[in-house]
C-alpha cells in the first residue's frame, strides 16, 4: 500500500509535532511504506476529553496518510493512572475500569477505520499486564530503567517532597511495556501522545532499544494552551468531554465558537481536516475582520462534526440563532433547547395555575436585580419571553407559551439570556 509522502511535513506545517526522537528518520520511515503505529488512553473517566481528541484525530491523520493504528486501551494503567502534580490518584475499582475501558473504546472507534490494507486494531494492555509475575516484571522491564532517570522525570521531581508512591512512580514501566509488547507481537515501530507524557514515550523508545536492540520512533503533540498559557479543555462546567451525557452538543458548539482570535489559527490547524489554503484564507479573515469570527464558525462547526455529527452541529447553530432571536424556537429539539439554556443559566419554577409575571421572572432569573430594575426594562422594551417582547410588567405566559411543556426562553436585550424550566410534582 503507497503512503502519503508528504504526511509528517503535513503534521509538522499543523504544528503537531513538539517533540520527535529523531524527525528526519521519522520522516524518512513514513515516505518509504505503512509504519505500524499506536496511541494510549488510559480509562481513567468515563468519558475521554479534547486533550485524547488531538491524539484521536492524529491517529486518523496517520491513517489516511497509509499507516496502520493500533489503538490501546489501558485496563492495566488506567487502574493505576500516570503521576499528576496535584497528588495521589483515587484508585479505581476493576469493574470501574472495566466499564470506562468499554466507553472510551466506543468513542475511539468511530474515528478509524477497521476495514482495508491498513485497519485499525483495538488493543488492551490489561490483557499482557494482568497475568504478568511481579518476578518477571522486575527482572525484564524493572531491570532496563534506571531510578535516577525516573526521579529526573518532572513530574516526579516536583512529587518527591510531598511524596510519591511507588505505584505512581512505576507507571512509565508500565507504558514502556505496553511499547515493546506491541513491537515485538506487532511489529509496532512508532508511538505518539501529548507533550505531557514524553518521558514515557522515550521511555518505551529507550526500553525497546535496551531490550531488542531495535531504534524505534516517537514523537509528541504539543500541549494546547489558552493565549495566557492557561491549559485548553475546561468550560465552566469541567472537562470538555467528549460524552454527550457530559458535555451537551450545544456547549461544545459553544466552546469552539468562542475561543480567542489568537488562536483560531492553532486550533484550526490542529483539530480540523481543513487544507492549507483554507486555514489560511480563514487566519486572514480573522484577522482583518475579526468581528465576523470566520474562523471560530468554521473551527466550531468542523470540530462538532467530526465529534457528534452534521445533525447534532445543525442544531447547535439552530439553537443559538433562535434563542438570540434570528431564529425560530418553535422548531428546536427540546433536548437541545434545554441544554442550551441550562448552559446559558436556566432557573426551575414550580408548575401552578399561574405562572410568575414576567418582572417576578426577571428577577429570580439574575437578569435583574430587583423588581425596580426588571419593570424599567420591560418599560424600555428591553424584555423578551421565546423572543416576543413583552411591554406589561404584569404579563404572565400561559401554558401554551411552554416549549416542549416545560421552557420558557427570557431575554434581556441582546445578549443576556435565561431559562426557566417547569418543575413539575
Amino acid at each position: 500500500m503507497s503512503t502519503d509522502p508528504h504526511l509528517f511535513d503535513d503534521l509538522e506545517w499543523r504544528g503537531l509535532v513538539a517533540h520527535s526522537t529523531d524527525p528526519d528518520a521519522l520522516r524518512e520511515a513514513l515516505k518509504a511504506g505503512p509504519v505500524r503505529f499506536y496511541v494510549g488512553f488510559d480509562p481513567t473517566a468515563p468519558s475521554l476529553h479534547m486533550g485524547n481528541l488531538l491524539q484521536i484525530l492524529t491517529a486518523r491523520r496517520l491513517q489516511q496518510g497509509g499507516h496502520v493504528p493500533y489503538a490501546l486501551v489501558g485496563g492495566a494503567t488506567g487502574m493505576i493512572g500516570d503521576p499528576r502534580e496535584s497528588g495521589e490518584r483515587t484508585l479505581n475499582s476493576l469493574d470501574v475500569v472495566k466499564d470506562w475501558v468499554e466507553r472510551v473504546r466506543g468513542q475511539i472507534e468511530p474515528f478509524l477505520s477497521f476495514e482495508g490494507e491498513n485497519a485499525a486494531t483495538m488493543v488492551n494492555n490489561y490483557d499482557w499486564t494482568a497475568s504478568m509475575s511481579v518476578i518477571d516484571f522486575l527482572r525484564d522491564i524493572g531491570k532496563h530503567f534506571p531510578v535516577n532517570r525516573m526521579l529526573a522525570r518532572d513530574v516526579v521531581s516536583r512529587r518527591l517532597e510531598a511524596g510519591i508512591s511507588y505505584t505512581e512512580f512505576s507507571y512509565i514501566l508500565l507504558q514502556s511495556m505496553d511499547y515493546l509488547t506491541l513491537h515485538r507481537d506487532h511489529g509496532v515501530t512508532l508511538q505518539f501522545g501529548g507533550s505531557d507524557q514524553w518521558g514515557n514515550l522515550t521511555g518505551g523508545v529507550e526500553l525497546v532499544r535496551r531490550s531488542d536492540g531495535v531504534r524505534v520512533h516517537a514523537f509528541a503533540t504539543p500541549l494546547v494552551t489558552r493565549a495566557d498559557g492557561t491549559k485548553y479543555g475546561k468550560t465552566e462546567g469541567g472537562a470538555l468531554w467528549l460524552d454527550p451525557q457530559m458535555l451537551s452538543p450545544y456547549a461544545f458548539h459553544q466552546f469552539w465558537l468562542n475561543v480567542e482570535d489568537e488562536k483560531v489559527g492553532e486550533l484550526l490547524r490542529l483539530f480540523t481536516f481543513l487544507g492549507h489554503e483554507e486555514i489560511e484564507e480563514l487566519e486572514r479573515q480573522t484577522a482583518e475582520t475579526p468581528y465576523l469570527r470566520a474562523g471560530q464558525k468554521a473551527l466550531a462547526d468542523e470540530v462538532t462534526t467530526l465529534v457528534h455529527g452534521a445533525d447534532e452541529t445543525a442544531q447547535a447553530k439552530a439553537a443559538a440563532a433562535a434563542l438570540f432571536g434570528t431564529g425560530e424556537l418553535a422548531g428546536l429539539d427540546v433536548a437541545t433547547l434545554g441544554a442550551a439554556l441550562r448552559e446559558a443559566g436556566a432557573v426551575q419554577v414550580p408548575a401552578t395555575e399561574e405562572l410568575p409575571t414576567v418582572v417576578e421572572l426577571l428577577v429570580s432569573s439574575g437578569l435583574c436585580a430587583s423588581k425596580g430594575e426588571a419593570r424599567r426594562t420591560v418599560g424600555e422594551g428591553g424584555a423578551y419571553v421565546n423572543n416576543q417582547r413583552v411591554t406589561d410588567p404584569e404579563h404572565r405566559a400561559a401554558g401554551t407559551d411552554l416549549i416542549g411543556g416545560t421552557w420558557l426562553v427570557l431575554r434581556r436585550g441582546k445578549k443576556k439570556l435565561a431559562g426557566i424550566e417547569l418543575r413539575r410534582p
